[in-house]
């Protein structure tokens, strides 16, 4: 979330806003947050009803944003709101310092993962923002949000490929020691499968993920592979963490053994960064207005001389 605050300042900032605020953002000092959805929007964040009222050479932005991360404890916020009625032309980006007045955080929510960090409903009463913290155009707020949530699901594709294969090295551990009927139950078909079918699913994943970067580190479209990869990684990592719990048995529905918070953190990928099912949507809809992409000869090459995505 940090990285993805910190995105249109990078990408779409000037030379001196960037020389001003980047190096403390990257360099670990300061913590950033990313405030794009609504609670009454869910997955369409064109819906959005915070606005940022032109006065003078500055913004006074009006109203709340959920589900944001390191709410309440970001030293900036990285702020979508509505500068226009357009639906799609009408949001501007703007870069919020913490200490603003007016801005406030609500108590964190109470998750069952995710834990480690903060996610509360942010509050923007009347805060003030000078002109020179917009990021970007007037009317660019859209495209900037969807250009770094491409990015930030390839980051949860492999964070999801971790988590699974974590799952995966602790279940192959516990059944190889674990013992009934006089062997491990490493050696019982119906353990052994499960673990062969975790191992695919973890293989697949990652392959998937590598296939989307590799995309991006050549410069090539990775939208639509981007999303494929947030959507498989994801949809494994929840399957094989499940199994892996299963594997445990009883043990595995405890907090003695990593395996249920391995669970529990799966589930919300499959929902934030887009949930699964925005991710078919995408999918579906790069498949019926496809354009002509790069061969797959092309991809190969660009496999072969950028092998570390």
């Amino acid at each position: 979330m940090h990285t993805l605050s910190c995105f249109a300042l990078a990408e779409y900032g000037t030379d001196e806003q960037r020389k001003n605020w980047l190096p403390g953002m990257l360099g670990g000092e300061l913590l950033g947050a990313y405030c794009l959805s609504e609670s009454h929007a869910g997955s369409d964040p064109a819906a959005m009803r915070t606005r940022a009222r032109r006065d003078g050479d500055a913004y006074v932005l009006r109203g709340e944003k959920a589900w944001t991360t390191h709410g309440g404890h970001a030293d900036f916020y990285q702020v979508m709101a509505r500068t226009s009625d357009d639906r799609t032309r009408g949001v501007s980006c703007f870069l919020v310092p913490a200490e603003s007045s007016g801005l406030s955080a609500d108590p964190p929510e109470r998750k069952m993962g995710l834990t480690g960090s903060a996610t509360a409903t942010v509050r923007f009463d009347d805060v003030r923002v000078p002109g020179g913290r917009r990021l970007g155009e007037e009317g660019q707020g859209l495209p900037i949000a969807l250009a770094g949530l491409d990015a930030g699901r390839l980051g949860i594709a492999a964070v999801a490929v971790g988590l699974a294969q974590g799952a995966l090295d602790d279940a192959l551990a516990y059944a190889k020691q674990s013992e009934t009927f006089g062997k491990p139950i490493a050696g019982h078909q119906g353990v052994a499968f499960l673990l062969a079918d975790m191992e695919a699913a973890v293989d697949s994943a990652r392959a998937t993920m590598l296939a989307a970067a590799r995309r991006k580190d050549a410069g090539l479209p990775y939208a639509r592979q981007a999303s494929i990869a947030k959507l498989v990684a994801t949809e494994a990592a929840m399957r094989v963490t499940t199994d892996a719990v299963q594997i445990f048995g009883g043990s595995g529905y405890t907090r003695d053994f990593p395996v249920e918070r391995y669970m529990r953190e799966a589930k919300v990928m499959q929902i934030f960064e887009g949930t699964n099912q925005i991710q078919r949507l995408v999918i579906s809809r790069h498949l019926v207005h496809a354009r002509s992409e790069p061969s797959h000869h092309v991809l190969r090459t660009a496999a072969t001389e950028e092998p570390q995505a």
